[in-house]
Parts: structure tokens; sequence; C-alpha cells
């Protein structure tokens, strides 16, 4: 006999109507396959009526998320209406009635995620978020059960289809930002108000959701360095290419003996490595860990249909674990934490390599000064290319690599080589991750 979850769908934009309509097309084979019945009980938007052609005629739709928290036929609450209210107190209001909830919701939860699976885990109900994170990626799934019997060193990911889309683009065309950023709203690939995307801001709520799973650690956003993609210019993008690297934004967490590092920023990708080669706006997550050494992780990051599968899958294990006793289900994340694994590293403190471009006089002397300053602030200089200096210009730029040092010293030694009379404008600064 098939385990029934009766549920109340909480938006129906993208992913909302995706979750409908794979359930709905595909209901007799997920009930072959799983052993679920998979109903869609009631729906709550915010406009009833443009919902109410779109689903079955004897489904309710209305807009008060209430009806769905108070229905007690509704025994799993599905929210996809995003932001932090009214979908934070849906979500409580859910748990506090002994109802499993499903979210999409990566801003909610790595703002507030410590409450809301305390609340669930008291209630011994599940707050499943697979759709949070890489859209129809597993990666939720991989790193809590998939990899449940390794020691995580760390996760390095693509995991913001847009920004992916625009460095891809600038690569390909030469092109500055804001005209790819153009191109990618009029595509869907961008909002309107693009700035959660490019400014690393959505790569930050996932990464600190894959961070709290991977290491027990509570989601603190304020523990998080965050730098987008909107001040890079195309010059860099070429010269990386020319060095044999790719400019992708990446999250990555790591556990050293200092603590855990959780960060965002674009970073030189070896060319050679698979996460360079994401293109368009798919994503990809790497995850380096003892037993399994280093995994990849590819598919599509957002999108109705393949997020909806995400959605649907956490529906399946909710299915398959209502009938265990809570305290044999898997732990939620925050709830679960070692608590000797709680400080975090000082960014100051994070080791990398890294890439500079430095705008100079063209005069002898110059790049003396520069590798006497490098070398007082302890980093070791991989590589040195002066670029040839245009006809008529007198300046010309210095590009340097780094072999790997603490963030702290490259940040002293660009403030000191800043101070130059010879240096004639911004340091730009990227970080390098070789992902061995």
């Amino acid at each position: 006999m098939a385990t029934s979850l009766k549920l109340g769908l909480a938006g129906f934009g993208n992913v909302g109507k995706g979750t409908y309509d794979v359930l709905k097309r595909n209901k007799n084979l997920i009930a072959d396959r799983t052993g679920t019945d998979i109903e869609v009980k009631r729906v709550v938007v915010r406009n009833p009526q443009r919902v109410r052609p779109l689903v079955d005629a004897d489904i309710p739709v209305t807009s008060d998320w209430r009806d769905i928290v108070n229905d007690p036929e509704v025994n799993v609450v599905v929210e996809l209406i995003g932001g932090i209210e009214p979908a934070k107190t849906l979500i409580l209001e859910s748990i506090a009635k002994g109802k499993h909830v499903v979210t999409a919701n990566k801003a909610l939860l790595a703002e507030c995620g410590n409450e809301i699976f305390e609340a669930a885990q008291k209630a011994g109900v599940n707050v499943a978020f697979e759709a949070a994170v890489a859209g129809s990626i597993p990666i939720v799934k991989s790193v809590r059960e998939g990899l449940a019997a390794d020691d995580i060193e760390w996760i390095a990911g693509i995991i913001n289809g847009t920004c992916n889309f625009i460095l891809s683009t600038m690569r390909d065309t030469g092109r500055t930002f804001s005209d790819v950023l153009e191109e990618a709203q009029k595509l869907g690939y961008a909002e309107a108000d693009p700035t959660f995307d490019i400014e690393g801001i959505d790569t930050a709520h996932k990464i600190m959701l894959l961070s709290a799973i991977a290491f027990g650690i509570p989601v603190n956003m304020d523990k998080v360095h965050i730098e987008g993609i909107s001040k890079l210019d195309p010059k860099d993008i070429k010269y990386a290419e020319e060095l044999g690297y790719r400019i992708k934004l990446l999250g990555i967490t790591k556990k050293s003996d200092k603590g855990i590092e959780v960060r965002v920023h674009p970073s030189l990708v070896p060319n050679k490595k698979l996460l360079a080669n994401v293109e368009g706006a798919m994503n990809a997550v790497v995850v380096k860990a003892d037993a399994a050494e280093s995994s990849l992780y590819y598919g599509k990051g957002a999108g109705g249909e393949p997020t909806a599968s995400a959605v649907i899958a956490d529906l399946v294990d909710i299915a398959r674990t209502a009938e265990v006793h809570a305290s044999q289900r898997p732990k939620m994340p925050t709830v679960s934490a070692d608590k000797n694994v709680n400080h975090w590293t000082d960014f100051g403190d994070i080791v990398t390599s890294y890439y500079l471009r430095i705008p100079v006089e063209d005069k002898p002397g110059v790049l003396a000064d520069i590798t006497r300053i490098i070398a007082d602030n302890g980093v070791s200089i991989e590589q040195m290319i002066q670029k040839e200096a245009p006809t008529k210009e007198k300046g010309t730029e210095v590009i340097l690599l780094s072999h790997s040092a603490k963030e702290a010293d490259i940040q002293r030694a660009i403030r000191t080589m800043q101070a130059l009379a010879s240096v004639r404008g911004p340091i730009v600064l990227l970080r390098m991750e070789e992902l061995n």
C-alpha cells in the first residue's frame, strides 16, 4: 500500500507550477517507483484568479496561507513563495501543527535556519530543502547521506547560473559586464533587480547551507565573505585565459585548524579542471572528502521543472521516513552540530594564491619595487609578466601570480604598493583556486 502525502502548496511561480505539473504528469510513475501517493490538496497564492485555471477544479485555490496550516488533511507544506515573511511564519506554524515542510527558500534558511531546524527537531518533523541549493543537483542529499562516512575537507561550487552565464559570455565575446547583464535579463537568466545574483548574495546563502550540513555548524551569514562579479573587467578575464585559467564565481567552504571558512568571490580556476569548463547557466559543485576523495555534481541550477525534481525527491524522502521515529531520522543540520566545531576562520587568515594586475609607470625600477614589497610581506611570486605598453602611453601593467599566501599578507602588500608614486591606478586582486 502506497504511503500517502497530502500537500499544501504555497506559491505557484515557475517552481510551484513545475512541481504541480510534474506531480500530475508523473503521478503513477512516482507511485510505482517509490510507493508514494502524492496529492496536491490545496494551493495558496497571492492571486488565486490567475492560478485557478491552471489546477484541477477540485483543488481549492485561496490567498490565505493559514488555509494550508489549518487544513487537517494537509500533512506536508511545500513552501515556494520565497522571501523571509510570510514564509518564515508559515513554516514555523506548519511545524507547530506537526506538518512536514519542503522548501526551496535558501535566503530564509541561511538567515533563520537555526530557529527553523530547532523547531522541526523538537516537533519531530522534517524540513527538507534539496531544491534550495543548485536546483536539480542532489547535492544536499549527497553531502548529508552519500558522504555520511567521510570527513569532508572542502566544498567549492558554481551555484548561481546567472553569474556563470555572464562570465562565460564575457569570456567568449570580450563584452563588458553591463552589456552582458542586459542580455541575461532579456533572456530571463537575470532578474530585473539582479543584485542578489551578481553581488554574490544568492551564492552565499547556498554555500552557507552546504557548510552547515558538511561541518555541523550553525548558519551565520555574518561569517561569510562576499564579493560579486559586477566590478570584473573583461581585461582580467582575457589575461586569465592567456595564463591558462577561467574566472568563475565560486562559493567555497573549508575546514582547517583555524576553523571554518565560508567565502564567495570570483576565482581563477585552472582551465584543465572540470569546474572551469562549466558553461552558460549550468551549476556544478566539487566536494573533497577523505574517503571518497574528489567528486563533482553537475546539472541545471534553476528552472521550474528541474527544481521541481528536487522538491519531489524531498517529498519521497519524507514519505519513506514518515513512520520512522524522529530519533532515527537524519537530524536537522544545525541541531546535529559538533559542539567542538563552532569557531570560524578570520578572513585575513585564509590561505590561497593570488592574481594581481598592477597599473604602473613604464620606467626602470618599478619591477624591483614591486618584488621587494611582495617579499617583505612574506609572499612568494610564482610568475610575473609585464604587458607591453600601448603606443604613445607611458604606463603598462604588471600581472603577478603568487604562491599560496595569507590574505592579510597580500592585502598589506597591496596597500604598500598602492602608495608608490609609480602605481597609476587601483590594483586588481583576484583569488586563485587550484582545487587540488
